[in-house]
């Protein structure tokens, strides 16, 4: 494949970035308001009697809303590689568009009981549908659009616009921290990013109806199509094919979605509940170093398609298996604004190497025809299991007066990870279609994809196979 594709070509891939990003900033954001607005409406639902209980409480239908992950990205993953990733795209922010109306209208403790609390819960099962299929869709969707030498900073706009999608809601939350008493805002005020969520996921379902398909799903399609044989796409037989590398996935994201929901979703709660500071300050320590969180993911993935992805996923995973517990503990202890956002800044910056091209990493370990149900449904499994769990699991130790156990319990699954990222091999050559295959082929870039690209099972000589072109 050429270095620098045609004019055309270019503001394609362009518009491609725009359109799936701006879309996955919306889903993300209806996702992560909740997390930012749980300390305003915790005792809404619930009786107010502990206010870490009640943290707990919705902490844990933030958990809950985790178990439905796995459940969409295999509906919604099945949908993508049999139907294409624009209409999964377009489904998954329709849903998401649903849960955020259902929030914002869910009745308190005081009027209805436990009614708005199962609400409250059946909002986020839906969204959960929605997140499990929206991460698998938009991950292939990001790096199939890209070009070969590019897809570290083509994937790493996912959690570009994953981050400003909570950026949004914390700078939403601050606008009414400092336009609204605490009282309204316990009263009314926290339901307004809910209804604002609605209307953004409406917009985008206008946007996502416009994005045109990838040319390696379109290949796919045009070859199964040919050779009368696209029964098994994206279904779990097709994926059984691939269980190492489905394996993997789960591996490599098991201690990237633990740290990265404790830097994130748990570090406001963390400031306050842990370190004493006031709810507003927490809030601006988070959005700050989320904005600079963001503006580093495309360098990221710009340096991993120059020396591959390995070196990054390492460096995370020493990071954070050597460095969560006093990080962690320092922030405890953090008096003042600037000490907690530079303590936060190191942990993020950490993370990086995770974040920034874990999307890409796991669409080059399938093949077209089972990339958005490989890549959905391990990634949603392991999310259930840890990342969803993991606010929780912190205010549960906690509660139990063993809060620095949470910490070790970091690094323990940055650790699993690590054997996981030095046992696997580079996937930054793989061949995503049948067309980047014979130009890097031509290339001397390694043999040919097959069809649609990615390992097969009769080459899948360890449990990190990476694609057969990136051999």
């Amino acid at each position: 494949m050429p270095t620098s594709p045609p004019g055309d070509e270019r503001r394609k891939r362009r518009l491609a970035l725009v359109g799936g990003s701006l879309g996955n900033l919306v889903e993300w954001y209806d996702w992560f308001v909740y997390a930012s607005f749980a300390i305003y409406f915790a005792d809404s639902f619930f009786p107010n009697d502990n206010p870490t209980t009640q943290l707990m409480n919705t902490a844990g239908i933030f958990a809950v809303g985790f178990l439905m992950r796995p459940v969409g990205g295999w509906i919604l993953g099945r949908a993508a590689d049999r139907h294409g990733r624009k209409s999964a795209l377009t489904l998954t922010v329709t849903m998401m568009s649903v849960a955020a109306l259902l929030i914002a209208v869910a009745p308190t403790y005081g009027q209805a009981g436990y009614f708005g609390a199962l609400v409250l819960l059946l909002a986020r099962l839906l969204q959960g549908m929605s997140i499990g299929g929206e991460y698998a869709a938009s991950a292939t969707y990001l790096t199939e659009a890209s070009a070969r030498n590019r897809r570290g900073l083509g994937s790493s706009f996912q959690y570009v616009s994953m981050t400003c999608g909570q950026l949004l809601g914390l700078g939403i939350l601050i606008t009414l921290q400092h336009t609204l008493t605490t009282p309204q805002l316990e009263s009314w005020g926290w339901r307004l990013p809910f209804v604002l969520g609605a209307l953004f996921a409406v917009v985008v379902f206008w946007l996502r109806r416009r994005l045109q398909e990838t040319d390696a799903f379109k290949e796919e399609s045009a070859a199964g199509e040919d050779a009368h044989d696209d029964s098994t796409r994206g279904t779990l037989k097709a994926l059984w094919q691939y269980r190492r590398q489905a394996g993997l996935v789960m591996a490599l994201t098991l201690g990237g979605t633990v740290a990265y929901y404790t830097y994130t979703t748990y570090l406001t709660k963390y400031l306050v509940g842990s370190a004493g500071m006031e709810k507003t300050t927490a809030t601006l320590v988070s959005f700050t170093a989320l904005t600079l969180f963001a503006v580093l993911q495309p360098f990221a993935g710009m340096l991993s398609d120059r020396i591959g992805r390995r070196p990054l996923l390492i460096t995370f995973a020493v990071g954070c298996t050597v460095g969560t517990y006093p990080i962690m503990t320092a922030l405890g202890s953090a008096s003042s604004y600037w000490s907690a956002l530079g303590l936060s800044l190191l942990a993020l910056v950490v993370i990086t190497g995770y974040t920034s091209i874990n999307a890409a990493v796991k669409a080059e370990l399938f093949p077209t025809r089972v990339r958005a149900l490989g890549v959905a449904l391990p990634y949603a499994i392991a999310n259930a299991l840890f990342g969803g769990t993991a606010e929780y699991v912190a205010l549960w130790f906690k509660n139990s007066g063993h809060e620095k156990m949470f910490f070790w319990y970091v690094s323990g699954c940055a650790l699993i990870s690590l054997v996981t990222y030095v046992l696997m091999p580079d996937t930054r050559n793989a061949a995503l279609s049948r067309a980047e295959a014979e130009d890097g082929a031509e290339d001397g870039a390694g043999a040919g994809a097959g069809r649609g690209g990615g390992s097969t099972p009769d080459q899948d000589r360890s449990a990190a196979a990476p694609a057969e072109a990136g051999r």
